[in-house]
């Protein structure tokens, strides 16, 4: 009974890493991307984290319950359900695009740390953090599972860490005063920016979380481990707010301004970050990859290796647009689009509970 416990346990564990790993990266961990949707709002800021948590444990949910119902391969299969024909095939589109663009942003990211924080050149940065993707993704979806539940927890631990050491040391609080951010805001309603945010995080983690709930036939086990996932999304995203928010606006200067942050705390810590940093832009580069490629192709054969490779030269030259500019174009943009895999899974949610009702009922 005690092996079974533990087991259950460590499953759980792993589904919310793994959920927790594919939506955090280069954009998350760097704090560009709660600069981008919730900083620029203040004290409401913190408001639109609550509410992207909440819609992370409820869609995440979603996605794996279809994952296990339909034995999901790949997104395909669960957008295909909750949009139909036509507009599962757009969300599909959507989504095979965002993974190949997603993938290209952490490259980028890799390449901005390499040349902030150690002064080597950017080009050797994302070509390391390319050529190591693409090797991990060649293991299959346990290699994917096993790389990103390893690095969340060290990178849970830094952020909460860096944001409870700026609040002691700065005694800021959230009411009232959040510095000024001196760029519009991503998206122009902090209501808005939450929903749009959870939209094109759910668009990227989708690709690993659909085959992922296949893998676990667990209905039980898949609600904790996206209740357990979406609570890790939230902490985190909270302990970055909470860094970045006294800090304002000199560290909107940088495209790292969590590395920033952690640099006025302690130079040491700075490079520690830096390289947490790093290890988090993999775990997302690798679910990234791995949901591009599951889609084109099934993994199995030497036809995926080719399509691994190329898919890596081909983002590693699309790296150069810059982090910045991509956090800021590319992923608001996704996520509008993205709203229709949102209102897809609602519309499922809402006549699955309809049916049970009605089960229940008769």
């Amino acid at each position: 009974m005690y092996q079974v416990r533990e087991k259950t346990a460590l499953s759980t564990f792993k589904i919310a890493a793994t959920y927790i790993g594919t939506v955090v990266g280069a954009g998350f961990a760097s704090g560009q991307e709660i600069l981008q949707f919730f900083g620029h709002f203040r004290g409401n800021g913190f408001w639109g984290l609550l509410l992207a948590t909440v819609l992370f444990g409820i869609y995440g949910w979603a996605i794996l319950d279809l994952g296990m119902r339909l034995k999901a391969r790949s997104h395909l299969e669960v957008v295909h359900y909750a949009g139909g024909r036509w507009l599962g095939t757009v969300i599909d589109y959507v989504i095979t695009f965002f993974l190949f663009g997603a993938f290209t942003v952490m490259i980028a990211g890799a390449g901005a740390i390499f040349a902030e924080q150690f002064h080597w050149p950017a080009i050797a940065g994302g070509g390391i953090m390319a050529l190591i993707t693409c090797v991990t993704v060649m293991l299959g979806l346990s290699g994917v599972i096993n790389s990103i539940s390893l690095v969340v927890p060290v990178m849970l631990g830094s952020v909460v860490a860096i944001g409870v050491w700026t609040v002691l040391a700065t005694g800021f609080h959230l009411n009232p005063v959040v510095g000024a951010v001196p760029t519009k805001a991503a998206v122009p309603l902090w209501p808005l920016s939450a929903v749009v945010y959870v939209s094109y995080n759910l668009v990227m983690a989708v690709a690993v979380l659909a085959p992922m709930g296949a893998r676990y036939q667990q209905p039980r086990l898949l609600v904790k481990g996206a209740v357990l996932g979406s609570l890790g999304l939230g902490l985190g995203a909270l302990a970055i707010f909470l860094s970045l928010a006294p800090n304002l606006p000199p560290a909107a200067q940088f495209q790292i301004p969590m590395v920033y942050v952690a640099g006025g705390l302690n130079p040491t810590l700075k490079t520690i970050y830096s390289l947490v940093l790093l290890a988090e832009i993999y775990t997302t580069a690798v679910g990234s990859l791995y949901g591009f490629v599951a889609r084109l192709l099934p993994f199995n054969g030497s036809a995926a290796r080719f399509y691994i490779m190329g898919a890596g030269v081909a983002a590693f030259l699309a790296s150069k647009l810059g982090f910045t500019t991509m956090v800021r174009t590319l992923f608001p943009a996704v996520g509008y689009a993205g709203l229709l895999l949102l209102a897809g899974l609602t519309y499922t949610l809402v006549k699955g509970g309809k049916d049970r009702k009605n089960q229940s009922g008769g």
